[in-house]
């Protein structure tokens, strides 16, 4: 039985990421090079050309991963967990990524195509609603906050521009109110 025959079993001829059933191809998972369906997915045009090319990412299109993230075959599993984590920035993958449940070998295999190495260690920060800060945003208080060791309130509205991110908590930034510095809990805040 041939590799592609043997992955369109293994698919139900629908793409392995998106369940696409038109203009499905092999692709061969990097940095694998031997064409077994070990190391191969079904996918279709669109989710290769954008796997490919970064700059061809439509966030939207990769919403499908919330299914095929729980395949029982590792490629596919892996080229979800690169696109995952390449989508990082849009706030939703990180919750997947989070769910996510990978073997060892299975994560190395992930990460083998380089540039993932540091991604499970870093720090990521959210407002209240989610939403990744990233140092230089701008975020509003959605609650009044007593700063300790003054006797100022930081009411709620109050915007705190160009603020800087804890590099060892997620839970805490810094910016400036009234012209003083202080540390905020990423909870009462809310970017603009």
């Amino acid at each position: 039985m041939s590799v592609l025959k043997e992955l369109q079993d293994r698919s139900n001829n629908t793409c392995e990421l998106c369940a696409a059933t038109e203009n499905l191809k092999m692709y061969l998972v990097p940095p694998k090079t031997e064409e077994i369906a070990d190391h191969a997915i079904l996918a279709c045009e669109t989710c290769i050309s954008q796997i490919e090319d970064p700059e061809k990412i439509d966030p939207n299109h990769w919403r499908s991963l919330n299914d095929s993230m729980w395949s029982q075959y590792t490629p596919v599993k892996v080229v979800a967990w690169r696109m995952l984590n390449q989508l990082k920035g849009e706030g939703w993958p990180v919750d997947l990524l989070g769910m996510m449940y990978m073997e060892p070998e299975e994560l190395e295999f992930a990460k083998a195509a380089g540039g993932f190495a540091d991604d499970e260690d870093k720090v990521v920060h959210r407002d209240c609603n989610g939403v990744i800060l990233a140092p230089g945003d701008s975020v509003v208080l959605i609650k009044d906050l007593k700063v300790k060791g003054s006797s100022m309130v930081a009411k709620q509205g109050t915007a705190v521009r160009r603020i800087s991110l804890d590099p060892e908590n997620a839970n805490f930034i810094e910016g400036k109110v009234e012209g003083q510095t202080i540390v905020i809990i990423t909870e009462y805040v809310k970017k603009i």
